[in-house]
């Protein structure tokens, strides 16, 4: 399990984790924008997914946000590996520069992922554009006027959360779950908490079916709550499910 923490460019030393990292990366920044801040800590995350995959093995990289999927999905395709994305999340992430009326960055990676958006991470790292419909965005519900107007538009599937596993595009899969798309009820202490949606039983029954039908080349976890609720505790079976996929 690769450890990177960090919410967006900045370092969170204290980020408790559902799991004990085997590596952890956490480079200084140089000064910049936080994109080309990004791009830096990225190039890290990129190469040593790229070096697990090579070897064999399916690397696990928790963060405290979702950008951090630009890296993993880099690293992939560095190994020779071109993945379908599986995307559990309570928001849709396909804001732009110009959609976006919170300026909140970590809305943005599914849209870089597919080649839009803010591209200075992604050309850095010499992301190439995931196919729209080779991707799946799971119990997605949180959503501003411009990410509707979009999807509606796309190729990218939406799907609720228990029926996910009867909708899987061919593998290889990066599996990626940003926590927030739990029901805060059962969650306590997210930080942009998506009213509704399914319960951790539910999310965990879900990945499960996601790991078990064999095709995960890396997974992702965002975890985006506040330290010092003891939701890395609460997350621990989804954590051992998502591990599971190593």
């Amino acid at each position: 399990m690769i450890a990177v923490p960090f919410h967006l460019d900045e370092h969170l030393p204290d980020l408790q984790l559902p799991l004990a990292p085997g590596r952890t990366l956490a480079p200084d920044l140089p000064p910049g924008t936080p994109w080309e801040r990004m791009a830096v800590l990225y190039e890290e995350v990129a190469d040593a997914v790229a070096a697990e995959v090579r070897a064999g093995r399916v690397p696990v990289v928790v963060s405290g946000d979702c950008t951090t999927s630009l890296g993993v999905v880099a690293g992939l395709q560095r190994a020779g590996r071109d993945p379908h994305v599986v995307w559990f999340d309570g928001h849709a992430d396909v804001q732009t520069p110009e959609t976006t009326s919170s300026g909140y960055l970590g809305g943005f990676p599914v849209r870089q992922l597919v080649g839009g958006s803010d591209r200075t991470a992604p050309d850095r790292l010499g992301l190439r554009p995931v196919p729209e419909e080779h991707v799946v965005l799971v119990d997605v519900r949180d959503q501003d006027p411009p990410e509707v107007e979009y999807l509606a538009r796309s190729a990218i599937r939406q799907v609720a959360v228990e029926e996910v596993g009867g909708v899987l595009p061919p593998g290889p899969w990066y599996l990626h779950v940003d926590v927030d798309v739990t029901n805060p009820d059962d969650l306590p202490g997210l930080l942009i908490p998506a009213p509704g949606g399914p319960s951790l039983a539910a999310v965990t029954e879900a990945v499960r079916a996601v790991v078990a039908a064999g095709g995960v080349a890396a997974v992702g976890i965002a975890c985006t709550y506040r330290t010092g609720g003891g939701a890395h505790r609460q997350l621990a079976g989804l954590a051992a499910e998502l591990s599971a996929a190593q």
